[in-house]
């Protein structure tokens, strides 16, 4: 069996080719000194959620641009907001990162370590006159916000003395206020164009818990404020973020330049988010999902988490090779075809996984001519030449003995009893060849009282042993089978797709809830060869002719249960040859 392995990887695998515009962008700040020569990113992701498909993308470039112009890259856990925030999604997130093939080497930070220094940023930014504590509600401040063709209005709070904003502030921090009753606002412009730079709010007060600092603050930064001066702190180049923070460059710049941050700061880029078909990537929605039971948790094999394409069976490998075949591009709107991202999994997984028989819907055929109490052992590669051989590395056995005997299951799809004559599987009449076995001929069926076939009568040739006819005649169906005598039963974990393809498949006023895939999940007992039953959680096979299974933690000794990873159908493959 091939089991799942964490990969020794640190970097990007797009190999040679044109470079992505960050990358440029690093080359030419490079060239020119700016930083003198050093490269530092950071992965920033906030602990209130696992992470998913599109963390993936970021993962990747902040790590591998790191690795590739001999910098570092941070694990930053931006944790400025104890109400969402928990200890499991911060070990969840490491262990994300650890899976997919990168490390931190020591560098894994918190925004919760400079807590007493943003406070004394916040300090500075009053006493400039940059600062004030703003005594509106939320409500309030949110309807003199303006829009984007009206000017805000000044809080009658604007014009606040520096020693009253001080000391206002500092018993905020003190806790003598409750949640909501005062708030420190920038002093910038409430007519700017950009809505972002109308004296936005930098700390609320939150009488919370917290997942790291216990009680000692009662007053957390927001986070465009703790994120840049995070990215100070640290000697952070090169900030990476997705398009949806590109309004908010502008009071990222503000606020360095406000705190008298010397240059070269560090400065901030935008590139595309992720966007897959089938996929909802709102960490919001993926909450609720799961907070009302939609699915079965974050780690559901249907869950475009990492923890769930984990539990499917995705290796690391094909995700990184996912995102470097996506590329990093500057234009939003893009939608990336779930297909290509399967395809990946199949290149992978196809190089990896051992080959044993499992019949999913099984039907019984009986060799009539076969002796009752016989049974012979065959013996099978785990890596048949068809499929590449043995991967190289590879350190277990590379066969198996199976049994055939007198019974045995195939497919139900793999017989009709009113064939079209490009049907190439079992028919009345026809002969096709068992795998590594014997050639068949189907003889006639045995039907219950309501129609429905119970048995398939055969023949064989005892002289096709081995699956070859020796006199040359051929056959052009090879069917997959499993003796009954000797098959184990097993759960089979079947996954589709728990949306459709696009927001477009929800009812006219519906949610995206109503666009959930009631057939996204179906279990079924299979009937497999003896040399499953020793599978371990984690351990990747392929079901000859029906796709890529993984086994899942819920496994037992000799009771495997498989969660079907994908089938051995590819779709995005074919659509790529046509263009």
């Amino acid at each position: 069996m091939t089991t799942e392995t964490t990969p020794d990887m640190t970097g990007n695998e797009s190999g040679a080719g044109p470079k992505d515009f960050i990358r440029v962008k690093i080359e030419e700040d490079n060239a020119s000194g700016k930083y003198g020569k050093r490269v530092h990113t950071r992965f920033p992701p906030e602990p209130n959620g696992y992470l998913h498909i599109g963390h993936a993308k970021s993962i990747c470039l902040n790590f591998g641009v790191a690795r590739e112009y001999g910098g570092t890259c941070n694990l930053r856990f931006d944790d400025t907001n104890p109400v969402k925030e928990d200890v499991e999604y911060v070990e969840s997130i490491k262990n994300d990162v650890r899976w997919l093939g990168f490390s931190w080497e020591g560098h894994e930070l918190y925004a919760s370590d400079y807590f007493g220094k943003l406070y004394e940023f916040a300090e500075t930014l009053i006493r400039n006159g940059k600062a004030f504590v703003d005594s509106q509600s939320a409500e309030e401040i949110h309807a003199t916000r303006g829009t984007l063709t009206e000017p805000g209005k000044n809080s009658p709070y604007r014009d606040r003395s520096e020693a009253e904003n001080l000391d206002l502030f500092n018993r905020m921090k003190a806790g003598e206020f409750p949640d909501g009753a005062h708030v420190l606002r920038a002093k910038i412009d409430m007519a700017s164009p950009n809505v972002m730079m109308r004296d936005p709010v930098l700390y609320r007060i939150r009488h919370a818990h917290h997942h790291r600092t216990g009680d000692t603050w009662c007053i957390y930064p927001m986070y465009d404020f703790a994120h840049c001066l995070s990215d100070s702190i640290e000697g952070i180049t090169h900030s990476l973020c997705t398009l949806e923070f590109e309004n908010n460059r502008e009071l990222y710049n503000w606020l360095l330049a406000a705190v008298g941050v010397p240059t070269p700061r560090p400065e901030q880029t935008e590139f595309a988010r992720l966007n897959v078909t089938h996929m909802v990537l709102s960490k919001r929605k993926l909450i609720q999902l799961v907070r009302e039971g939609h699915v079965a948790g974050w780690d559901d094999p249907r869950m475009p988490t990492l923890s769930g394409l984990r539990r499917k069976g995705y290796p690391p490998e094909a995700i990184r090779d996912f995102c470097n075949r996506v590329g990093v591009a500057r234009a939003a709107g893009t939608v990336v075809e779930y297909s290509l991202l399967e395809f990946c999994v199949r290149e992978r997984l196809n190089a990896i996984c051992s080959r044993v028989m499992a019949v999913l819907d099984p039907v019984k055929i009986v060799i009539e001519n076969y002796p009752e109490d016989r049974v012979e052992w065959f013996d099978m590669p785990y890596f048949p030449k068809e499929g590449g051989g043995t991967p190289e590395g590879h350190a277990g056995p590379e066969s198996r003995k199976v049994p055939f005997g007198r019974e045995l299951y195939i497919e139900r799809e793999d017989f009709l009893e009113d064939a079209p004559k490009k049907f190439f599987r079992l028919a009345p009449g026809k002969e096709v060849r068992l795998r590594y076995a014997y050639y068949v001929t189907c003889t006639g069926v045995v039907k219950n009282a309501a129609g429905e076939i119970t048995e398939i009568r055969c023949t064989y040739d005892p002289a096709t042993k081995g699956g070859d006819s020796p006199d040359g005649r051929k056959v052009k169906g090879t069917l997959h089978w499993v003796a009954a005598s000797h098959a184990l039963p097993v759960e089979t974990r079947l996954y589709e797709h728990l949306f459709g393809a696009s927001e477009a498949d929800i009812p006219e006023g519906g949610t995206f809830l109503d666009g959930i895939n009631p057939d996204s999940l179906r279990v079924v007992t299979a009937m497999a060869e003896p040399a499953v039953a020793d599978v371990k959680a984690g351990d990747r096979v392929q079901f000859e002719r029906l796709g890529y299974f993984r086994a899942d933690e819920d496994s037992a000794p000799g009771k495997p249960v498989f969660n079907r990873t994908a089938t051995l159908k590819d779709s995005w493959a074919k659509e790529a040859k046509k263009e």
